[in-house]
């Protein structure tokens, strides 16, 4: 189990969640300088796998940009296809990001992705969705494969909505040369959504990685007085970081790495200080009380996506 770094809030100045406190990215030359110490201060705390899409904006620009200062084999570098950030920097926008799962998209996106090799080593599809059919396109899963055997690359999807299980099932199906396609899922998992336990043993049995992103439920876990029905979770979570001597980010993200045996979760703090907090889900292990106290805190699928549908960029 190890942490990553998602750049997801490194490329944008606007994110889908619940800010803590107010931030000014207006100025893009700063939050660029800000988002590529972020990026180093996770490398030098021994951070080695960082995920990032063009859909977030500079992030693969700023990625590629910080790895021409290394050369160190040991960095893994995913990223993903599918997305394009439309929002050009602009707080106001009315659309961030368009999703688009053609052939000609997965060209576009790779001809920019492919400057991250040698160290690219994981290869996705953003957000796969049984609406695109995007897992039945054959032109496209040729091409994937085409990439994967020609560079060595592991071949995943992100999932996102109410049927994630429903689409890694099916993802597990498709077949080239008669093998299994895909070696990868990244998964929305926390204690309020833990569909991804459904499936995780047999992703684990079939040797297929796994990868955490949205452990904090896009800051649904900070206390906050518009969610009152988290009323309890919110005092469980104060009395753990307390308990533990960390803040309640690294509750959350640590529940992921206990409870999904060799998963990588992913942070995806936006400035070096949410990092170094994060990066403290390292120092202690939780009880199996308080694994099983947390997980009762569990809403459906329905449920958590609804209410994530209802967050702002901000």
């Amino acid at each position: 189990m190890m942490i990553g770094l998602g750049t997801a809030a490194l490329g944008r100045p606007q994110y889908i969640n619940v800010r803590q406190e107010d931030c000014d990215n207006s100025n893009l030359t700063e939050f660029r300088k800000q988002s590529f110490s972020v990026i180093e201060d996770a490398y030098n705390a021994g951070i080695r796998y960082f995920d990032t899409a063009p859909g977030y904006g500079l992030a693969e620009e700023l990625v590629l940009e910080w790895l021409q200062t290394k050369n160190d084999k040991t960095i893994e570098i995913g990223t993903k296809w599918g997305y394009t950030y439309t929002a050009n920097f602009d707080v106001n926008a009315a659309v961030h990001e368009v999703k688009e799962h053609s052939l000609a998209k997965l060209n576009e996106q790779w001809k920019f992705s492919k400057q991250l090799l040698p160290y690219l080593k994981v290869y996705q599809i953003h957000s796969a969705t049984l609406e695109t059919g995007v897992l039945e396109n054959e032109d496209v899963l040729n091409e994937l494969a085409h990439l994967k055997k020609e560079h060595n690359l592991k071949i995943g999807i992100t999932t996102t909505g109410t049927n994630q299980i429903e689409v890694i099932k099916k993802a597990l199906k498709v077949e080239i040369d008669g093998e299994q396609f895909f070696d990868l899922f990244q998964v929305t998992y926390n204690f309020l959504d833990q569909s991804l336990q459904e499936i995780s043993e047999e992703l684990l049995s079939q040797n297929k990685s796994i990868v955490i992103k949205e452990a904090l439920a896009n800051g649904r876990v900070f206390r906050n007085e518009n969610y009152p029905h988290y009323q309890k979770m919110y005092a469980t979570l104060e009395d753990l970081a307390s308990k533990y001597n960390v803040g309640i980010d690294a509750i959350a993200l640590k529940y992921g790495l206990q409870t999904i045996p060799n998963a990588t979760v992913l942070s995806g703090a936006s400035n070096t200080n949410q990092f170094s907090e994060n990066l403290k889900a390292n120092a202690f292990m939780l009880s199996d009380d308080d694994i099983e106290l947390l997980s009762s805190f569990k809403v459906s699928p329905d449920f958590y996506w609804t209410e994530r549908k209802q967050l702002q960029w901000n």
